[in-house]
């Protein structure tokens, strides 16, 4: 995927752009970013379909006066057809070169990422042993990456890496589910179901239950004070 690694950042940068201010993206925007790159949606498509949204919105709002676009998922129809789009111009051309762009993330600090979250997730007050275990895991791999040469981990090595924190933080997450009462799950399911309730027109229901999960799952973290494993989330400090 190009530019793999700004693909949160640009279509945070992309959205507030055209919406004309720094709306801080929500944690329901979040959530449909990470159900579109789970999905494999390219960032071009991604960025396609803001600007199609956008575009008939003022188109609309010449005609008419209208609601001020609040949400990223105002624009998940046209992210979905513009990856559609893609794919068939795309079909069957090869994407040359791609693996020789730079990723933007300095070796050093992704070694920094995996130790300060192994930190984070020693204090965890839930699902200790759980926690306990995938802090080791990181301890691990930061110590591979530390030992090897800075020159010998490029994208390819990176992706490798986003898929191990992904299997991780997916298993981390079904501790912390076990582990957390039913009504918090509940609470944080009718918590979802609210935010996405002006959107359900817009999406899918496939979409919506992907991202009605990415939700739940983002906010059991916050609840629990808990960090994200992904390199997506590593500081820019």
């Amino acid at each position: 995927m190009r530019n793999y690694f700004n693909y949160f950042t640009e279509i945070e940068e992309r959205f507030q752009q055209r919406r004309g201010s720094l709306l801080l993206l929500s944690t329901l925007d979040w959530a449909l970013i990470e159900t579109w790159r789970e999905a494999g949606i390219p960032l071009e498509a991604v960025l396609r379909g803001i600007d199609a949204a956008f575009d008939k919105y003022d188109a609309r709002q010449q005609r008419g006066r209208m609601r001020r676009i609040n949400g990223l998922a105002w624009c998940a129809q046209a992210v979905m057809q513009a990856a559609e789009e893609l794919r068939e111009a795309a079909a069957g051309t090869a994407q040359a070169g791609e693996d020789r762009k730079e990723s933007g993330f300095e070796h050093e600090r992704v070694v920094v990422h995996l130790e300060s979250v192994a930190v984070a997730l020693d204090g965890a007050l839930v699902a200790a042993e759980a926690c306990a275990a995938t802090a080791a895991r990181l301890r691990e791999l930061a110590g591979e990456l530390r030992s090897a040469p800075a020159e010998a981990t490029g994208t390819r090595e990176l992706e490798a890496l986003e898929r191990t924190l992904t299997v991780l933080e997916e298993k981390l997450y079904a501790a912390l589910t076990a582990a957390a009462p039913e009504d918090l799950l509940v609470a944080l399911k009718e918590h979802a179901a609210r935010e996405l309730a002006p959107y359900r027109s817009r999406m899918g229901a496939v979409q919506l239950r992907q991202v009605e999960h990415q939700f739940v799952q983002k906010q059991l973290l916050v609840h629990y004070g808990l960090p994200r494993l992904s390199l997506f989330y590593m500081s820019q400090q």
